[in-house]
């Protein structure tokens, strides 16, 4: 067995939290999966992995080891793909993850054309407003929104992601309209998961200082939060991508235009890990949406 796959062996360990766990993902007994670490530990001449009933953890050297050897893996893989590909064929499969209400209306309909164009490359997507570990949950792209945090993935800037505050004209026909932001304490606000009660809905205030929000319905989910809206629940502060419709429409109305900050919503952002080498596939597909992101910025 290759030195790259007792790697793999190793990391799958790790990652699975077992022996048994690790053989199962890979398709071999666990006897096999023990024995490939314990060569791989002998030939290191140190240990890698400390053994319990209940647990399994990487020794100082082994976290070492399993770090170095995961950025190794994937540079391997990548540049033996850059060789072997065929320059007119892309082939092999993508990780990626997106935030679920931007994922719904934006990347799945992209992830589609990419694939109609490339019907040998396997795209596996997953829809999620958890933060995920890109490196440890072994993805290759991830995109979000919001204020970029520092970080030391490589990240790409696909658009900007205005903010608006907004609601349903039946709202405002029963509760009125707030001509400033301090109002908001007395009206419902929609407030994306168990946000604080002081605002950081991104106003301009002269004065300083956030806006306290009135209670109203909080949700982890910003689809949530539009369909509560649009039926006169409340107020929120809802991205640019999920009401201009409405608003067009007039199923919602614009509110303290005055006090907009501009750039308070952040962007949307392409991250990736940062590698040596990427996969043309990877590379194509993080070109595909600058283009199409691009496009919907001219529009």
């Amino acid at each position: 067995m290759s030195q790259k796959t007792e790697l793999e062996i190793l990391l799958a360990v790790v990652d699975h939290g077992s022996f048994s766990a690790a053989a199962r993902a890979l398709g071999y007994t666990p006897s096999a999966v023990g024995k490939r670490v314990h060569q791989l530990e002998q030939r290191l001449n140190v240990p890698l992995l400390v053994r319990s009933t209940r647990r399994m953890t990487l020794t100082e050297a082994g976290r070492r080891y399993a770090e170095e050897a995961r950025d190794l893996i994937a540079r391997l893989t990548a540049l033996e793909e850059d060789i072997s590909d065929d320059a007119s064929t892309l082939r092999g499969t993508v990780r990626l993850t997106s935030s679920a209400a931007l994922g719904r209306r934006f990347v799945v309909p992209l992830v589609i054309e990419f694939m109609e164009h490339h019907p040998e490359v396997e795209v596996e997507l997953l829809l999620t407003d958890k933060i995920i570990d890109l490196i440890g949950e072994g993805f290759d792209l991830s995109i979000r929104t919001g204020i970029l945090p520092d970080s030391s993935l490589v990240s790409r800037k696909l658009m900007s992601n205005p903010r608006i505050l907004c609601a349903a004209p039946s709202y405002i026909e029963q509760h009125g309209s707030p001509g400033k932001p301090e109002d908001l304490t007395i009206h419902r606000c929609l407030r994306l998961g168990q946000e604080r009660q002081l605002s950081d809905w991104g106003f301009a205030q002269p004065q300083g200082g956030n806006a306290r929000l009135g209670s109203g319905f909080s949700c982890n989910n910003l689809e949530a939060l539009h369909a509560a809206c649009i039926s006169g629940r409340g107020i929120a502060w809802l991205p640019e991508f999920l009401t201009v419709s409405d608003i067009n429409k007039g199923r919602l109305l614009l509110l303290l235009k005055e006090y907009a900050c501009p750039g308070a919503g952040g962007g949307v952002f392409l991250l990736r890990p940062e590698t040596t080498f990427l996969p043309q596939r990877i590379r194509t597909l993080i070109d595909f949406f600058a283009d199409r992101f691009n496009e919907m910025r001219r529009d």
